[in-house]
C-alpha cells in the first residue's frame, strides 16, 4: 500500500514511501504526516515503520523518508547536518504540497530522537507544519552531549575529540568518529537500530549537533499544536531535553512523559503511548477540514 517515491533537497535525490489510504475518494484531499527518522538510521527502521504504520490506520497520507547521506537517498554517506536535515524536511512537505491528494493547509511533522530536533526546527522555520509531534528529542546540543557523557572522564573523552576533530578540520581533514562515540546507547538497547544504520560519522556531523538548538525556536510554532513525548527515564536522550523545549516553547503544547518505557517509545507497542499520539493527533490535525 505505499508507494516509493522520489524528490529532490539541496541536489540530492531522496527516497522515500508515500501512503495513500484507499478509501480516498477522487478530487478528496487528506492531512497528512511526514515520519523523520533518528541518528544515522533510515526509512525502514522500527520506529519510522511503526508511526507510519499508525498514521496509516488513522486513515492520513504518511511520507517516510531517507535523509541525503542515509539508506537509499544520496549525499555523502552519513554526512547528516542538522540544517541539511531541515532543508530535507522542508523538501519533503514541499513534495507533498505538489501532491493532488494533499491538504497542503494540514501537514504534519513527527520526528523521532535526531530527528525530533529536526521536526521541531522545521515546524519552528517553515509555518507549513500544522502540527509537530517529537518523541524522545532534544533542544540544546551541548547540553544533552554533557549529561550523555556524564562522568568526568567521559566528558573529558568527548571534549578531547572533539578538540581533535576542530583541529583536523582547520587542516583540511574531515575525522571520522564511531557512532557511539557520539551518541551511547547501552548495548541491551541496540538491537533496536534499524538494519542499515551508520556507524561512523564525520565529525562535522558532531560539530553541527554540538551547536544544534531547536529550542530557540520551538516558540515560533504556536499557536499551532506541539506533542511532547518522551520516557520519564531515558537512558539515550535526556528526559529533560523535551521538559527543556516545554519551557521554551509557546501554547498550545502537551507534554507527556512515560514509565516503563525508554528510548524507542513509540516502537514498544505501548498501548498507553499510542492511544495518545493518535488521540493527539485527530484532535490537532483532523483528516479533513
Amino acid at each position: 500500500m505505499e508507494t516509493a517515491v522520489h524528490f529532490d533537497s539541496g541536489g540530492f535525490e531522496l527516497a522515500g514511501l508515500l501512503h495513500v489510504p484507499p478509501d480516498l475518494a477522487p478530487g478528496q484531499r487528506r492531512a497528512a504526516v511526514v515520519v523523520l527518522h533518528g541518528f544515522g538510521s533510515n526509512k525502514d527502521g522500527g520506529i519510522s515503520m511503526a508511526a507510519s504504520q499508525l498514521f496509516a490506520s488513522l486513515g492520513y497520507i504518511t511520507l517516510r523518508f531517507d535523509m541525503r547521506g542515509c539508506g537509499q537517498s544520496q549525499g555523502p554517506r552519513g554526512k547528516v547536518i542538522c540544517l541539511e536535515q531541515v532543508a530535507d524536511t522542508q523538501a519533503a512537505l514541499d513534495f507533498l504540497q505538489s501532491r493532488p491528494e494533499v491538504d497542503a493547509s494540514r501537514m504534519g511533522v513527527m520526528g523521532h530522537s535526531f530527528g525530533a530536533a529536526v521536526a521541531i526546527y522545521a515546524a519552528g522555520v517553515d509555518p507549513r507544519v500544522a502540527a509537530c509531534i517529537s518523541t524522545g528529542g532534544w533542544g540544546d546540543g551541548e547540553k544533552k552531549f554533557r549529561k550523555q557523557h556524564a562522568s568526568d572522564e567521559a566528558w573529558k573523552k568527548f571534549t578531547d575529540m572533539m578538540a581533535e576533530g576542530r583541529r583536523r578540520l582547520a587542516q583540511g581533514e574531515s575525522m571520522m568518529v564511531p557512532r557511539y562515540d557520539i551518541v551511547p546507547i547501552q548495548p541491551g538497547l541496540r538491537n533496536q537500530l534499524a538494519p542499515g544504520s551508520i556507524t561512523e560519522f564525520p565529525y562535522e556531523v558532531v560539530e553541527s549537533m554540538f551547536n544544534f538548538r531547536a529550542n530557540e525556536v520551538v516558540g515560533q510554532i504556536a499557536p499551532r499544536p506541539l506533542l511532547l513525548v518522551h520516557p520519564s527515564s531515558d537512558t539515550v536522550t535526556p528526559t529533560e531535553q523535551s521538559l527543556d523545549l516545554f519551557m521554551h516553547a509557546g501554547q498550545p503544547t502537551d507534554l507527556h512523559l512515560f514509565a516503563n518505557t525508554d528510548h524507542f517509545i513509540l516502537g514498544e507497542g505501548n498501548a498507553m503511548v499510542i492511544d495518545l499520539v493518535s488521540s493527539w493527533l485527530r484532535k490537532n490535525l483532523p483528516l479533513q477540514a
